[in-house]
């Protein structure tokens, strides 16, 4: 997968997923976005806001395990910048 962002000004992120033709029939393709959307939507708590991002898929993807894409989604997150501090329950902010 590749990643792109833009900040967009607004309070919250949103998210985008592209999955091309070269990934596979269409039920490959929407088993992937649905994949990507999940794997994203378990980390959403963890994301600084005011991005718009898209996930590109690559078509290895479509031999990958939600594992691996779960893993794939958290690395570009990480690596783009866009997972931010936790707040405990204490109030105080970790990393």
């Amino acid at each position: 997968m590749v990643v792109c962002k833009r900040a967009n000004g607004l309070s919250a992120s949103r998210f985008g997923f592209s999955v091309s033709k070269r990934v596979g029939k269409a039920t490959t393709r929407n088993r992937v976005k649905r994949r990507m959307r999940e794997a994203v939507r378990m980390q959403i708590d963890l994301l600084v806001p005011g991005w718009d991002v898209v996930f590109i898929a690559r078509p290895q993807i479509s031999m990958a395990s939600y594992g691996d894409i779960e893993s794939s989604v958290t690395h570009l997150l990480d690596t783009a910048r866009l997972r931010g501090a936790i707040e405990s329950t204490s109030g105080k902010r970790t990393e």
